[in-house]
């Protein structure tokens, strides 16, 4: 697993995309995994501090439990519809990987995000393809264009 920072020294430009789209919405979308290990889709905020990502939740919300017995989650940007030019869309970013609880869960829960994958799509300049730059734990940065 690699912290938020990591990523930031081994993909520096993707990485500040990401950020970017995180930013871009108050609400993100997290999936994690029921007791059943069925998926949950929850609602979510995100933040960079000190370097790290992170994330939290009310006391006691079931994202906050599914994370508690296992912390594997996988984390999607706010969606943005494309516009008619599609160049002008923002794209999309997702990671994934282990959360680790920071907070003492007094008043809330909050986690570090220790991550395993970081993916941002776009389109290309020219709005012919579709670009997806990954950068994957052990393997670093990947670009691969769909037409």
């Amino acid at each position: 697993m690699a912290s938020w920072g990591e990523v930031r020294q081994q993909a520096a430009e993707l990485a500040a995309a990401v950020e970017e789209r995180f930013a871009a919405r108050k609400h993100c979308t997290i999936a994690t995994l029921r007791g059943d290990g069925s998926p949950r889709i929850s609602g979510i905020e995100v933040q960079v501090d000190a370097g790290q990502l992170m994330i939290g939740s009310m006391l006691g919300a079931v994202k906050a439990r599914d994370l508690q017995r296992d912390p594997r989650f996988a984390l999607h940007s706010a969606t943005v519809d494309p516009p008619e030019d599609p160049t002008a869309w923002p794209g999309e970013a997702k990671v994934a990987g282990r959360v680790e609880e920071t907070g003492d869960g007094a008043d809330a829960h909050t986690w570090r995000l220790d991550l395993t994958e970081v993916v941002l799509t776009r389109i290309d300049a020219d709005g012919q393809a579709l670009v997806i730059t990954s950068w994957h734990e052990g393997r670093g940065v990947r670009e691969r264009r769909r037409a």
